[in-house]
């Protein structure tokens, strides 16, 4: 059983989200600026305006729970040896979508996960420009939030019966492999968008399947791994393994999004 209240951190991991968000916006300006980390990929004042509050907020929230966060990481930190990671861990995107945040096209967001013995168990995702949240709720369920406005409970969903929508990035990811696999499944639609919003997209029932070929890394995955999962959904490797966390890199294989297996299906569909 995870030794943290669960249900506790929603509240304060909201307020933390969108308050690293609005950190994030401040520098969103007309032509965001972008520098190349040691590895080509780019980062921003906003993502290190975004981390900063992160890791300090969760430093007061949970100072017993160690951070390994994207820019940290990038900068050589890793606060427990990377071949014996502990049983509970944060992971962090400050800026997931950097180069969506640049191109101004708003689908960018802050990543906030949790991992437990290997695996994800609580995620927040919140997305700046529209103020979404995709939540879990600490009590094995998930939800979403638009706009200060209501909350609803998100259920993935299983293939509709027509076909599956398809969700791929924009940005990343092996073209041609993405082509043929959606090919093979029978794909009615394919819908492109940034960062780890897919699987927020997936966890609403909104799409079904987010195939990801190319290199992430597990701040990437975490939060909305455990977002789709607790709303019903799956993220497996392309050999069926549950992708798990705390890889000495951090870095995942490739690894397929599903929604809600038909079996789960319920009244209506779902």
């Amino acid at each position: 059983m995870t030794p943290v209240d669960l249900r506790g951190l929603v509240e304060p991991l909201v307020e933390i989200a969108r308050a690293a968000g609005k950190a994030a916006l401040v520098h969103y300006g007309p032509r965001p600026s972008a520098r190349a980390k040691a590895d080509g990929s780019p980062v921003t004042d906003a993502d290190e305006a975004s981390e900063a509050l992160v890791l300090h907020a969760l430093a007061r929230l949970t100072p017993e729970i160690p951070v390994v966060s994207e820019e940290r990481f990038a900068g050589g930190h890793v606060p427990f040896p990377v071949d014996a990671p502990p049983r509970l861990f944060w992971l962090v995107d400050p800026l997931d979508g950097t180069k969506e945040f640049v191109a101004r096209n708003g689908e960018f967001a802050v990543n906030i996960g949790l991992v437990e013995d290997r695996y994800p168990v609580f995620g927040l995702l919140h997305g700046p420009t529209d103020d979404t949240i995709w939540c879990s709720d600490g009590d094995g369920g998930a939800f979403m939030e638009r706009g200060g406005g209501p909350r609803t409970r998100l259920r993935a969903r299983p293939v509709p019966a027509r076909g599956a929508i398809v969700v791929s990035s924009r940005s990343h990811g092996d073209g041609a492999a993405l082509a043929a696999w959606t090919a093979e499944v029978g794909a009615v639609e394919r819908r492109i968008l940034g960062s780890a919003r897919k699987f927020g997209v997936l966890a609403a029932g909104e799409a079904d399947l987010y195939p990801r070929f190319g290199p992430t890394s597990e701040w990437d995955s975490c939060a909305g791994q455990a977002i789709l999962e607790q709303a019903g959904g799956s993220v497996a490797t392309l050999a069926g393994a549950r992708l798990s966390y705390g890889k000495p890199s951090f870095r995942n294989p490739d690894f397929i999004a599903r929604g809600a297996p038909v079996s789960a299906a319920g009244p209506a569909g779902r």
